[in-house]
């Protein structure tokens, strides 16, 4: 409940700020072609295209030759203001922002980038003037207000520029990112014992540090360095494993605790002005991207960066929001720049392996991800990541002999690596070794019990195979209680009530299903099938032409377009589990592997 409050406020703060250019929150294919455009609106309309593309490259050149006919329009000139800060191109976009300093409706991103560039310049009376807005949302308070201080400390005021977060008024939530600053700035002026306090009441923020785990991350990071260089360095190695036990699945702080484990000196987190205000911007770009936010998200990230250039985690996050956008090239130039020494590194080459396997270069992010089992056998993130590749492919031996291979380095399993026994299973499954297969779920369910992706594709295979069928239908049954809006696994409970004859049940379940994920060709198609056994022919048709227009595989499209043409066989023997026909195993989820999951 409080992460959702934590989000709303900024989310809120954050849309109301962000009335020009909305468009590039959109993450569509189409890419607006490199032409001239040749009139004013054809220009305008080819750089929106482009920029809800993403395709920023060509949203600028459009937009350029927009103001090319009309060079005194503000609109024109706020769009690609925005579009050029979203890519980055920061000094391109300062005569612009100087144009438009004034212009109340776009002011909150002008005058931020000409306060970076001041703040750059060490000009910090500058900054605290143009941080002063006409309009401004509790987000651009809290950034204006937050980048000041950093800026009166730069003047080398740090209690006055204390008094200035301690004023800056903001919904609950934003009280994180204000202690949080207060510590780093108590902390560079030699404050001891005021940086002390300021990190432990963040710290101590257990409801909004939980809806920010990136600004956790990083406070833990700046809180352990703090604790190291005034001599507590087994605080500082508790508070570390602390939090690498509860962000699990993060490997960054894992990798920190490895860097400061040997090291007589550690250097504090922020050392400069300049780098406090980034880290501003870097905290509350991560507080946001998630739900859609991602464009505004990468854009306060790009404006950090040349306040603190070739940092690891920004070009980590950048990467990430480019992946999400489906932009993996762009990811994997991202995550390419993230130093080989960096607590990112791994994670960063991780998350590059993978969205070279999104792009079918399979054979390099296979060598990739074998490079990094070198470094260590005992990631099993590395393995599942391997695996899932070969399933992808439908290789399903490479896949089962990777999961062997990490079966083999696991001494004593433990709940986190139910996956590796689940994938494993699934990998036989499917090369038919059934003797094989099982035990795998079930050791998986001995891991992790009543876990539901498990409970359904056990209870499923069960039917399939006409074995078990009543422990199998309480399998799904389990599942679907444990995840009633997950639309697959209400299809998989739908589906096996089918194969039992049980057509009003199974008409029922894939109703549901279907409402939870009405674009999916296999679940229109399971209701059209079940539609037709319980005597529902014409609703039938309509639910295999709904499949049929949803994008099927090619080999189901076939099935489908038999049955629109012929129905269903007569069925022999109803009530039965069919072994064997017509018997689509239930939707596998991904292999939950490498990025830590932050936007849960």
């Amino acid at each position: 409940m409080q992460r959702s409050k934590l989000l709303g406020s900024i989310m809120g703060a954050t849309l109301a700020a962000f009335t020009v250019g909305a468009a590039a929150a959109e993450a569509a294919t189409t890419k607006a072609p490199a032409l001239n455009a040749g009139t004013l609106s054809g220009a305008f309309l080819s750089a929106r295209t482009a920029e809800r593309g993403n395709d920023f490259a060509s949203a600028i050149s459009f937009y350029r030759q927009a103001l090319a006919y009309d060079p005194k329009n503000t609109e024109l000139r706020q769009s690609l203001l925005l579009v050029l800060l979203t890519d980055g191109q920061f000094k391109q976009a300062l005569p612009i922002a100087e144009e438009l300093k004034s212009v109340p409706e776009i002011e909150r991103f002008s005058r931020l980038a000409l306060g970076i560039d001041a703040l750059n310049r060490k000009q910090y009376q500058k900054v605290n003037t143009l941080m002063m807005l006409s309009l401004q949302s509790d987000l651009d308070r809290m950034i204006t207000g937050l980048i000041s201080a950093w800026a009166k400390a730069g003047s080398g005021k740090p209690n006055e520029a204390l008094s200035m977060i301690d004023k800056l008024q903001g919904p609950e939530g934003f009280t994180l990112f204000k202690t949080y600053s207060s510590a780093l700035i108590a902390d560079m002026a030699g404050q001891k014992d005021k940086a002390a306090a300021f990190y432990q009441s963040a710290l101590n923020d257990k409801a909004n540090v939980s809806a920010a785990p990136d600004t956790y991350e990083r406070l833990v990071e700046a809180y352990a360095s703090f604790k190291i260089r005034t001599g507590d360095r087994t605080g500082a190695e508790a508070l570390v494993k602390e939090a690498s036990d509860m962000l699990s699945g993060r490997m960054v702080l894992v990798e920190f605790n490895k860097q400061i484990a040997g090291a007589k000196t550690v250097k504090p987190l922020i050392q400069t002005p300049q780098q406090g205000a980034a880290e501003v911007l870097y905290t509350l770009a991560t507080a946001i991207n998630r739900n859609g936010g991602e464009a505004f998200s990468k854009l306060y990230l790009q404006m950090s960066l040349p306040l603190r250039p070739d940092h690891d985690a920004t070009l980590f996050q950048l990467g990430d929001i480019s992946a999400k956008l489906d932009q993996s090239d762009k990811a994997i130039d991202y995550f390419g720049q993230i130093s080989a020494d960096s607590a990112y590194s791994r994670d960063a080459q991780m998350q590059l392996a993978i969205n070279l396997a999104i792009l079918k270069r399979n054979d390099e992010a296979i060598q990739h991800l074998n490079g990094l089992l070198e470094s260590n056998p005992q990631d099993m993130r590395t393995y599942l990541a391997i695996g899932s590749i070969y399933s992808q492919d439908k290789d399903y031996r490479k896949a089962a002999d990777t999961y062997d291979k990490a079966v083999a380095v696991l001494k004593q399993p433990v709940r986190n690596d139910w996956t590796i026994f689940y994938q494993r299973g699934i990998a036989y499954e499917r090369l038919k070794e059934w003797d094989k297969a099982e035990p795998n779920f079930l050791k998986a369910l001995e891991l992790y019990p009543d876990q539901p992706q498990v409970l359904n594709y056990l209870g499923y295979s069960w039917i399939d195979m006409n074995t078990k069928l009543e422990q199998g239908l309480d399998l799904i049954k389990k599942a679907v209680d444990a995840r009633p809006q997950d639309g697959y696994i209400v299809d998989s409970l739908g589906w096996a009530y089918y194969r039992l004859g049980r057509y009003d049940d199974a008409v029922t379940q894939l109703e549901q299903a279907v409402k939870l994920r009405a674009e999916d060709a296999t679940i229109n198609d399971h209701l059209g099938d079940a539609y037709w056994r319980a005597g529902r022919k014409l609703e039938a048709t309509f639910q295999w032409a709904h499949a049929r227009d949803s994008k099927p595989e090619p080999e189901d499209l076939v099935k489908i377009e038999e049955k629109l043409k012929n129905g269903l066989p007569d069925e022999k023997d109803p009530g039965v589990a069919k072994n064997g026909v017509d018997a689509p195993k239930p939707p596998v989820e991904p292999a939950p592997v490498p990025a830590p999951d932050k936007k849960g």
